[in-house]
């Protein structure tokens, strides 16, 4: 999202002078005006998607100041919500990192308020006719990205069946066909565990060689991988040699950001119901030290494994997060 925000302009110094009976030459007794409102970015976990931030927003102008000393009101602050994993850039450099619930972050600050002719008192001028309007808001034009905030991601080659499992395991809906890049945005599903905790698996969209320099959906999807806590690696079992998939996602995580291929994960080899899968399934096994966990997105075979281990996955992180003092991210 392109956002143009203006903040608040001050309101005007008051001019006035003093007057009441037996006290006709009061003095000055204009006040200051208000400040203008700023526009503050506030990371709400109830937001889950950045379409309901608006191109444009103007913060409130402060009041003008009054007479009898009385100061203008300020402008109330215009607060934008927007989902947690918002990055702020602004010429192309990251301003802000909007990771936990409650954080903010002023995207425009208020003009301040004019001072009134009761400012400009002194002993040469003791009557002052002299006011300053009010300064002008800030003005800037920010761009909003979102970084999917998961705790798992689904990673892995078109047409590996990262969808069809993504709505076996949870209720989200992504696109599914049999041509390569169906889905071209993140989806995020949630699967819920019997003591209502709640584990978020993204699904990435597809991965080919060459991803880290741009090519296919490039950096549009390796950005999401950055925030997902442990991965998923879904290999296709029916292609042969399928432990060379593998070996080319870790290359392409690793070339993106270093040290991404080595975080906690878990190889699915998916369409178990072929039967040329059978065949490669103790092949793969035998060429990689990670667990590998066979199912079938299509019949549902061996879902109940994978979200053993999902889960798992998730304790251990919540323990690590846990351990050294930080909030785990909850769903």
């Amino acid at each position: 999202r392109k956002v143009r925000v203006v903040g608040g302009r001050g309101g005007e110094g008051g001019c006035s002078f003093y007057s009441e009976p037996r006290k006709i030459f009061g003095g000055p007794s204009g006040g200051n005006g208000g400040d203008g409102g700023h526009i503050i970015l506030k990371a709400d976990q109830q937001m889950k998607s950045l379409s309901s931030v608006l191109p444009f927003y103007q913060g409130f102008h402060g009041e003008k100041g009054g007479s009898k000393n009385c100061y203008g009101a300020n402008g109330a602050y215009v607060y934008i919500k927007v989902p947690l994993g918002t990055v702020v850039k602004e010429d192309g450099k990251v301003v802000a990192d909007l990771s936990q619930h409650g954080e903010e972050y002023v995207a425009a600050y208020g003009g301040a308020g004019g001072k009134g002719n009761r400012f400009f008192l002194s002993n040469e001028n003791r009557a002052p006719a002299l006011f300053t309007p009010g300064e002008p808001g800030q003005e800037r034009v920010l761009h909003l990205e979102l970084k999917t905030t998961a705790h798992a991601g689904l990673v892995g080659f078109p047409n590996a069946g990262k969808s069809s499992l993504l709505r076996a395991i949870s209720r989200a809906k992504p696109a599914v066909a049999a041509y390569p890049f169906t889905t071209l945005n993140p989806h995020v599903g949630v699967v819920h565990y019997q003591d209502y905790e709640q584990v978020a698996v993204a699904d990435i969209p597809g991965l080919i060689k060459g991803a880290h320099q741009n090519r296919g959906l490039g950096m549009a999807f390796l950005r999401h991988i950055e925030r997902c806590h442990f991965l998923l690696y879904v290999v296709d079992l029916s292609v042969s040699q399928p432990w060379i998939q593998l070996q080319d996602l870790k290359y392409e995580l690793e070339q993106y950001k270093k040290g991404l291929s080595e975080r906690p994960c878990v190889v699915i080899g998916n369409k178990i119901d072929l039967a040329q899968s059978r065949i490669n399934l103790p092949l793969l096994k035998e060429q990689i030290d990670i667990r590998v966990i066979a199912l079938s997105a299509l019949t549902g075979d061996n879902l109940e494994e994978l979200l053993l281990h999902l889960r798992e996955l998730y304790d251990a992180y919540v323990k690590t997060e846990q351990s050294q003092g930080q909030s785990p991210v909850k769903w």
